[in-house]
């Protein structure tokens, strides 16, 4: 939490300084031209892609399929557009590095390992392992309901 806290605050200071050293470098106007350039391409992002995510959602619906891997490229891309939003050049990078689809594949490949790995070791640790094979009386499970029950007649 410490080092979230950290970045946090220091996150301003670096986009900041990396303004300072590129407004040096190319000019003041120019420098600011392109962080209004960046905030605008995000905008069009953000738009564009939500839109975009939301038919090849539904598409796989209507195919009968979970729209998982839909749903996780349109999150990219909206994080992309959000820190392109965001001035500054160190944001600007990190946000045509979420639209890029290469980074894209290659976050949800890991996402997918990782979630793959954490499924398995779920799987090794549940409390009875034979619970969930099949009953052995021939899978004939009588329909019974416990409980207590008082008649009261007038």
């Amino acid at each position: 939490m410490r080092v979230f806290l950290l970045l946090l605050l220091l996150f301003p200071v670096l986009e900041l300084f990396v303004f300072v050293k590129v407004s040096a470098a190319i000019g003041f106007f120019p420098a600011l031209l392109l962080i209004i350039a960046g905030s605008a391409l995000g905008v069009l992002v953000m738009r564009v892609a939500g839109l975009a995510t939301a038919l090849r959602a539904r598409e796989s619906l209507q195919r009968g399929e979970l729209p998982a891997e839909d749903m996780f490229q349109g999150m990219m891309l909206a994080v992309g557009g959000g820190l392109l939003l965001i001035p500054g050049f160190i944001s600007d990078v990190l946000g045509l590095l979420c639209l890029l689809p290469f980074t894209r594949h290659l976050a949800a490949r890991k996402m997918r390992e990782r979630a793959e790995a954490q499924a398995m070791r779920q799987r090794a640790f549940q409390d009875d392992p034979f619970q969930a094979q099949p009953p052995r009386d021939g899978g004939h499970r009588p329909n019974v309901i416990e409980g207590e029950y008082e008649r009261r007649d007038k």
